[in-house]
């Protein structure tokens, strides 16, 4: 196999790790979910109902981009204190560095095994991220094989999901797989016209 031979997607991707990875773990998985406040490319519901964050990259530069986002990002509002110049007034406190995404338990950067590099870890924004290689391998129904190369290391202070939080996640993956099939409907619909 030559380096960059697949044209990978986000897409293929995330159907590859909900197969083979969170396949018998997930009680649901949902891909572009926007639940825990930031963008996950998808969002994992374990059977003890905490979140996992699965964060796809098919490029370096965006893998390098990702530290910049506002998941990795506690900003505080400006703050009334006592200004140098002896005057009360609003001032900056520094943004804190999150080791975590809110709400998030556990937290995987899913790539294609043929961009990673171990020196690409330094630019990770998080040492507690884990990393899930992606390669061209038939496992089952899909062509592609999953292995982990970083374990994720846990949140101990993610709170665990409520019922009704669980419900509506999973309302929201229902409502993502009735989309689909009506994306394929018309897709066929439009190739039976043509």
């Amino acid at each position: 196999m030559t380096a960059h031979s697949t044209n990978w997607s986000e897409g293929q991707i995330v159907r590859s790790v909900a197969r083979q990875t969170f396949n018998r773990n997930a009680l649901v998985m949902v891909d572009r979910c926007r639940w825990t406040g930031n963008e996950c490319d998808a969002l994992v519901v374990t059977m003890d109902l905490r979140i996992i964050d699965l964060e796809v990259k098919i490029s370096r530069s965006d893998l390098k981009a990702d530290a910049k986002k506002d998941k990795w990002w506690k900003t505080s509002p400006k703050d009334w204190a006592l200004r140098p110049d002896g005057t009360m007034g609003a001032v900056d406190t520094p943004d804190k560095k999150l080791t975590w995404p809110p709400k998030v338990w556990k937290h995987y950067y899913v790539m294609p095994r043929d961009i990673w590099r171990p020196e690409l870890e330094g630019s990770l924004p998080s040492e507690a991220s884990g990393i899930l290689l992606v390669s061209e391998q038939q496992v089952g129904d899909t062509p592609y094989g999953i292995s982990l190369y970083r374990r994720a290391k846990p949140n101990r202070d993610a709170e665990k999901l409520l019922p009704q939080q669980v419900m509506d996640i999973a309302r929201l993956a229902n409502i993502r797989m009735w989309d689909a099939y009506d994306m394929k409907a018309s897709a066929q619909e439009t190739q039976a016209c043509s």
